[in-house]
C-alpha cells in the first residue's frame, strides 16, 4: 500500500498539494483506493480516497494505529555539516532510514559550512521516513552552535567522537564498547578539521564521554552514519541474546 505524509491528517483529511499530485497523477490512484498516511508523530492512518483531485486528494480515515519507533529509546546525532551539501543530505537520508529521533547540524570553530538551509533537508527526511515504512519523523534542528548543545540537559548517555593524537589508538575508548544498548544516546561528531582543543575540553566538562569510531579515518557524514548503524546493530544483537 502506498504511503503518504501529512502532519495534520486527522483534522484535514486531505493530502497536501504535492502529495495529492503524486497520488493522483503519478500513481494514478482513484476514488475507492486505499492508502496509508503518517503524521510524523508515530501515527499511521489507513485511508480511502473519496475525491481524487491532483491539487487536493480528499480522504476518509478507515483505521488508525500507533507505530512507535522500533528502537525504543532516543538516538540523537549531532554533526557539523561538511562543505559539500550533497554529503549532508545523503547522511540525513541514511540515518533516517536506519532510525534516529533528532538530527542537530553543528556549528563548530573549524566548521567549513557556516549556514545550512533546512527546508530541502526536511523534505529528504520525509521521503526517507516514508520509504523505510516509519511513522515518526526525526526532529531537524537549525544550525546550532556547539556550546548551545553542550549546555542542553539530556537524560541519557553522551558521547563525543574525535581523534586524540596524544593517545595511542589502542588506548582510545571505542564507541562500540562504551555504548549501552537501550539507553538514550547522543553522539556528537565534529567537522572535517575536527573539534578544537577548547571545544573538546568543554564537552568533557559537560559530561560527554570521548570515543573513537573504529580503526578507519572517516569522513564526517560517514562517521555519523557509522555511529547510528552501530547503535542499531548493538541493540538488535542484545534483543536476540535476550530472546535466547
Amino acid at each position: 500500500m502506498h504511503r503518504f505524509y501529512h502532519p495534520d491528517i486527522e483534522h484535514m483529511q486531505a493530502l497536501p498539494e504535492e502529495e495529492s499530485k503524486h497520488c493522483v497523477r503519478v500513481l494514478r490512484l482513484v476514488e475507492g483506493d486505499e492508502i496509508e498516511v503518517v503524521d510524523g508523530r508515530g501515527n499511521l492512518y489507513r485511508c480511502r480516497i473519496v475525491m481524487a483531485h491532483p491539487k487536493r486528494c480528499c480522504l476518509e480515515i478507515v483505521a488508525t494505529q500507533h507505530v512507535p519507533p522500533h528502537w525504543g529509546h532516543k538516538i540523537v546525532i549531532a554533526v557539523a555539516p561538511p562543505k559539500n551539501i550533497d554529503r549532508i543530505e545523503d547522511m540525513a537520508d541514511r540515518v533516517t532510514e536506519m532510525g534516529v529521533d533528532r538530527i542537530v547540524p553543528l556549528l563548530c570553530n573549524n566548521s567549513e559550512r557556516k549556514v545550512l538551509k533546512t527546508e530541502r533537508l526536511r523534505k529528504i527526511l520525509v521521503a526517507a521516513m516514508k520509504q523505510s515504512l516509519k511513522a515518526t519523523l526525526p526532529v531537524l534542528d537549525e544550525m546550532t552552535p556547539l556550546g548551545t548543545l553542550l549546555a542542553e540537559p539530556f537524560a541519557g548517555d553522551k558521547y563525543i567522537a574525535y581523534i586524540d593524537p596524544s593517545l595511542p589508538r589502542e588506548q582510545r575508548k571505542d564507541f562500540a564498547r562504551e555504548y549501552v544498548p537501550g539507553h538514550n544516546t547522543m553522539i556528537v561528531i565534529g567537522p572535517e578539521g575536527d573539534f578544537s582543543p577548547a571545544e573538546i575540553e568543554a564537552a568533557l566538562k559537560a559530561g560527554f564521554t570521548p570515543v573513537s569510531l573504529g580503526q578507519s579515518r572517516l569522513r564526517t557524514e560517514t562517521a555519523a552514519m557509522w555511529a547510528v548503524a552501530a547503535c542499531h546493530a548493538i541493540d538488535q544483537r542484545e534483543k536476540l541474546i535476550k530472546q535466547h
